[in-house]
């Protein structure tokens, strides 16, 4: 482990909001969409912060570990302070057991809606659900395809929750910036409750340079209706089906690609995940 992880208030760097730790040896979900064959160890992972300036992260459940979020908050234990966590839970969850991972630092839940039917928000289970996250100050995160998340969002956003978007809400590039799904999200977003993930530009459907382009594109509309303190970057590493292709040296450049400002760029690496995922106000 590095030595900027050894204190709980260790100097912000910069935080990746964004990113998994596994191993091939876990019991996998049997309604998984793909089986990794190598490990994401958080050594590995913290290594890879050191080696790009970066000092704090937020670990996300994977999709194929379901419900079992036992690596993730082993991992959240071996780096109190630097790591934050968002796990994947079932609505019936007890709060005590909310409560015992809020106390290791998770701070959030994921829907990874992929390749899933949307579920009924009005069902009571999820109403007791959300009110349990509103106590403890959790948003959630959605991950879906952009042609649904008007209607996820609008679903979503009566419970008062704080709601983060996955990697800019998952359109096609190929189809520009006019899809008008991808317009209604960003409309939803002036009401101050959605928050953005800038991440995951490889996965947004085109070529490497379509992609790119419409990032970058987008970013001004993000600005417009989100506001710089509602978005945030993340690495996504290891970057679970573009391994081959991708690297966290990769992202980076991407991220740099986007031409942000110097404001810009301290307020999606500190300044909005600091907030969004209550990391202590410690400066280097």
């Amino acid at each position: 482990m590095s030595d900027i992880f050894s204190t709980p208030l260790a100097p912000i760097l910069g935080i990746d909001g964004h990113a998994h730790v596994f191993s091939r040896e876990l019991d996998l979900t049997s309604a998984r969409r793909y089986t990794p064959g190598y490990d994401a160890t958080l050594a590995m992972y913290l290594e890879q912060l050191q080696q790009h300036g970066l000092s704090h992260g937020v670990l996300v459940q994977p999709s194929f570990l379901g419900t079992d979020n036992r690596y993730l908050l082993d991992a959240l234990r071996q780096a109190p302070g630097q790591l934050r966590g968002v796990v994947v839970v079932e609505p019936d969850i007890s709060r005590a057991a909310l409560e015992e991972m809020d106390q290791l630092g998770v701070v959030g839940v994921r829907l990874n809606l992929m390749g899933k039917a949307l579920p009924d928000f009005a069902e009571p289970h999820w109403q007791g659900f959300f009110a349990h996250l509103a106590a403890l100050d959790w948003h959630v995160e959605v991950h879906r395809h952009v042609t649904d998340m008007p209607a996820l969002l609008s679903g979503l956003m009566p419970f008062g929750v704080r709601i983060v978007i996955d990697h800019f809400g998952r359109p096609d590039a190929r189809s520009g910036l006019d899809q008008p799904s991808f317009r209604e999200m960003l409309e939803l977003g002036r009401g101050g409750q959605l928050w953005m993930k800038v991440s995951g530009v490889y996965r947004l459907g085109g070529s490497a340079q379509e992609n790119l382009d419409f990032a970058r594109a987008a970013l001004p509309l993000l600005l417009d209706t989100l506001g710089p303190q509602r978005l945030v970057w993340g690495s996504d590493w290891p970057h679970t089906q573009h391994e081959e292709q991708i690297s966290y040296a990769s992202v980076v450049e991407q991220l740099r690609a986007l031409e942000c400002s110097p404001q810009l760029m301290r307020s999606l690496l500190i300044g909005a995940p600091q907030v969004l995922f209550d990391f202590a106000p410690v400066e280097a």
